[in-house]
């Protein structure tokens, strides 16, 4: 994808079409583009203002780039933060800029502001104003310097949050007393796959055809295995640029499908730290003109779906003696099973088949080292008798915020009783 840097063609200056044939350019003419500014009477810096012109087949001349790329910090205090919000859909990312004049430190210190929540599916016409509250900060990897991107969630004018608002109940159960004891940790496996435009079929596959079968290209590298690499180390160092807690990135079990990892996060931090890297890996792929799906099904039959396994531990879990705090919890989980499939993703029975290293959306089930079961608990962690386990249910386009909260009221919050507790620790074979 070496057109992952180039500027698109909506970012080209067209030369003015004329009768007479348009004379050539020279060396001269060339090297007078190329402009020089040093401000006078400031500290001296070694920025300069550079346009480049650069003529391309069809006769446009691309001065954009340097202009993209200007590091604002010698000439002004401002600079530009990037609002983001989900929308009505509950997994589609919007964004919009605002210039701040001043210097900040929290995300209190920036205004609240908002958008016609009508074009959003969130609003009716009539009363269409929702109210967007800044809640996290990281910083911009695309506009770079002290510019930012801000994550926020959604309110109606009165303050009160709208439905598709999930950060707000998922920050009311992160400020539990008994939650916030526990200091959950989140390690979220973000799957995804790579579309080709237009065709909105994998990347790397033949038009109208198939690869071959499973197998090769998992962690695999060739050009006949390893599809879309450049943006899976795009995307990969400007999340690290951003501020974001990523910890690592493969190509998946299917071609043309890649995943990342973001964690340890503890609480509510796991839900943004997802969200921006989604917006991010949304603009790289903009760029790179490739269609992201979070399809947890994009390809029907013999082909891997997209998840997005989410390890959890509690303090105690982590603890000597954890094992059995895990096996507690995974029971919890067990008598909530419809609870949390319902809430793990739209289209996820497609994936939770029982086959391709899913366990069956209609049972629960765990193990050890087992990918084929509900909640798998690592070897590792039986050996040491403390850990964490891996919830393998939720779908690549779950909702962070909805998971990491369930999960932690589910397993933290939730006080099932003896009898039901009994039933589920002798369905499952459990002595706690």
């Amino acid at each position: 994808m070496a057109q992952i840097l180039a500027p698109s063609s909506q970012w080209q200056m067209r030369i003015a079409k004329s009768s007479a044939p348009a004379s050539p350019m020279t060396a001269k003419m060339w090297s007078s583009l190329v402009l020089k500014q040093n401000k006078k009477g400031t500290a001296k810096s070694s920025a300069k203002f550079r346009v480049f012109a650069v003529k391309s087949e069809n006769g446009t001349i691309n001065r954009m780039e340097d202009l993209l790329n200007l590091d604002l910090t010698p000439y002004t205090n401002s600079f530009i933060a990037e609002y983001i919000w989900i929308g009505g859909s509950g997994i589609d990312l919007r964004s919009k800029s605002r210039t701040i004049s001043k210097p900040i430190e929290h995300p209190s210190e920036l205004p609240k502001w908002n958008y016609d929540g009508s074009s959003t599916g969130q609003a009716p016409g009539e009363d269409s104003e929702v109210i967007l509250y800044p809640q996290a900060i990281f910083k911009d990897p695309f506009r770079g310097g002290n510019n930012i991107l801000v994550m926020c969630d959604t309110y109606t004018p009165q303050g009160e949050p709208i439905p598709t608002n999930k950060r707000h109940r998922a920050a009311e159960i992160f400020s539990n007393k008994k939650v916030v004891d526990e200091v959950p940790w989140f390690g979220i496996e973000q799957e995804y796959t790579l579309l080709q435009t237009n065709l909105k079929w994998p990347l790397g596959w033949p038009v109208g055809g198939y690869p071959g079968p499973q197998g090769p290209y998992y962690c695999g590298a060739g050009a006949d295995k390893s599809f879309g690499r450049d943006i899976s180390d795009a995307h990969y160092k400007a999340c690290l640029y951003a501020g974001i807690n990523v910890s690592g990135t493969n190509g998946e079990v299917m071609p043309g499908q890649w995943e990342y990892q973001v964690g340890p996060s503890v609480g509510i931090d796991a839900g943004d730290h997802i969200w921006i890297s989604r917006y991010i890996l949304e603009r790289i792929t903009e760029q790179a003109g490739v269609v992201l799906s979070l399809d947890p099904k994009p390809i029907e039959g013999d082909w891997n779906g997209a998840g997005c396994h989410t390890n959890y531990s509690t303090k105690t879990m982590r603890e000597e003696g954890g094992y059995e705090a895990i096996k507690k919890a995974i029971l919890n989980l067990s008598l909530r099973h419809k609870e949390h499939i319902s809430a793990y993703g739209e289209g996820n029975e497609r994936r939770l088949t029982g086959k391709h290293e899913t366990a069956s959306i209609d049972t629960f089930s765990w193990g050890v080292a087992n990918r084929g079961c509900s909640i798998r608990v690592g070897r590792e962690t039986e050996k040491q008798g403390k850990g964490y386990l891996e919830d393998r249910r939720p779908a690549s386009n779950m909702d962070p915020y909805v998971v990491t909260a369930l999960l932690a009221e589910s397993t933290i919050l939730y006080e099932p009783t003896l009898e039901a507790e009994a039933l589920a620790a002798q369905k499952l074979s459990m002595n706690v």
